[in-house]
């Protein structure tokens, strides 16, 4: 599936705010998916669950990124950096972040949370289009989940429904590590 060349930024976006969020080095990611990548909860790594929508699976992108959505089509990009819990980002810092990569767009912060554990930041774009009209809207969020001292940084991609978004956030902000076997 070829992306519209007015969403091509929103990718740019989410690879620039997970890979420099302000005050996170960026680190190795390790993310895993399942053996089969269908599983309803995925793990980044042993311990880690992701929970998923019935009928997402999950895998690793070659960009060693966890990425999951409806089957063919990833709306959810996760990425772990290891020790960096005490850096997570304000949903300010991620609007911040939002606003100076997308200059050329026309932005909506839609939802703001701040949890001791979770940042969150749901926004609607549209490009500014060069005869002064504003192109076609699309949803997208911005997400950081503190888990002991880890940091998992959450974005949608590009070609996420408004649903999708949702799901999404929700998959993120419910990150969790799960106790070991006794």
């Amino acid at each position: 599936m070829r992306l519209p060349k007015h969403i091509a930024p929103a990718t740019v976006l989410a690879l620039s705010l997970l890979a420099g969020c302000k005050g996170c080095k960026q680190e190795d990611s390790v993310p895993a998916a399942s053996p089969d990548g269908s599983a309803r909860a995925s793990s980044l790594r042993s311990g880690v669950k992701v929970p998923l929508p019935d009928g997402w699976s999950a895998q690793v992108a070659p960009d060693d990124s966890f990425q999951a959505g409806p089957p063919g089509r990833p709306v959810l990009r996760v990425d772990l950096r290891r020790g960096q819990g005490a850096q997570k980002p304000s949903s300010e810092d991620l609007a911040d972040r939002v606003r100076e990569e997308l200059k050329g767009y026309e932005i909506s912060l839609d939802q703001e949370e701040d949890t001791q554990d979770y940042s969150l930041l749901r926004i609607t774009m549209a490009p500014r289009l060069a005869d002064g009209g504003i192109g076609a809207h699309a949803p997208g969020f911005f997400g950081a989940r503190k888990l002991n001292e880890d940091l998992f940084l959450c974005a949608s991609l590009p070609g996420a429904t408004p649903e999708d978004v949702l799901l999404a956030t929700e998959a993120c902000r419910n990150i969790e590590v799960q106790a070991a076997p006794r």
